[in-house]
């Protein structure tokens, strides 16, 4: 009796090693936020995305200047042993594009109402490159840093409307009240080779985006051969925000290709 129970946990233990081995994993999700939001901008996706058997990470992205920004993302990514799938909103996009560039493990890109530059271009280039930018005069005076350098912040009493205007007054109050500021700096750092040119993207962006208009988003996604582009109708700029689960369905995407 003791070797028929013996044997019949032995064949239990196969053939759960032998499921969890035909079991593929899932690759690691790496959410980068932008200029003005923080990573809880990314809590409705991750909510999903966790739902869904994904590994997240929200990293910080510190919006001091665009090489060190990518250089704190990408150290990130070389902590990560499984397939990753980078997805930056905003200003996060340059990140990405630099973050990713020559590591093998980063399968896709997915922009978020991102800036997804060539090289030599920056932020401020292509978000005001079409017509529809209004961020200019919402912003507050400049906060002048010890170094030199300028931070930028949205005006509280501006912020719902200007970027996240399908997102509730209350919950645009508390975006605003804890938004973290870009320096002028990185929003004018041009970028070096992106990343978008040897992995595949994804984009998704709202039609109502008033910090990078649609027409330009749909530039950038045609320019670098998007293998799928969404625009949400009505949306903001914090389409994560307003639209977790469109968000969470392209990143899926993105993560299940082939």
């Amino acid at each position: 009796m003791k070797q028929l129970f013996a044997g019949l946990a032995l064949a239990a233990t196969m053939i759960s090693s032998t499921a969890a081995m035909a079991a593929p994993v899932k690759p690691t999700v790496v959410l980068v936020h932008g200029a003005f939001a923080d990573s809880s901008s990314w809590n409705g996706v991750v909510k999903i995305l966790e739902k869904d058997g994904y590994p997240v990470i929200a990293a910080s992205n510190p919006l001091r200047s665009l090489k060190g920004d990518a250089q704190s993302v990408a150290d990130v990514l070389a902590s990560i042993k499984t397939p990753i799938v980078l997805v930056g909103h905003s200003y996060g996009g340059p990140v990405i594009s630099e973050a990713a560039y020559g590591n093998a493990n980063v399968k896709a890109l997915v922009y978020v109402a991102a800036i997804a530059p060539e090289a030599g271009e920056s932020t401020a280039d292509l978000a005001g490159r079409f017509p529809g930018n209004t961020l200019g005069p919402t912003l507050a005076p400049p906060v002048e840093l010890a170094d030199g350098g300028k931070d930028l912040y949205i005006q509280q009493d501006k912020f719902h409307d200007q970027f996240a205007a399908d997102v509730s007054y209350a919950d645009a109050k508390v975006m605003a009240a804890t938004q973290r500021p870009v320096t002028v700096e990185a929003l004018n750092e041009k970028s070096s080779e992106p990343a978008w040119k040897t992995i595949p993207s994804w984009f998704v962006y709202g039609d109502k985006d008033k910090n990078i208009p649609a027409q330009a988003q749909a530039f950038m996604a045609e320019r670098a051969h998007a293998k799928r582009t969404v625009a949400v109708k009505g949306a903001s700029h914090v389409v994560m925000v307003s639209n977790p689960k469109v968000v969470a369905s392209l990143i899926e995407a993105a993560a299940t290709a082939k």
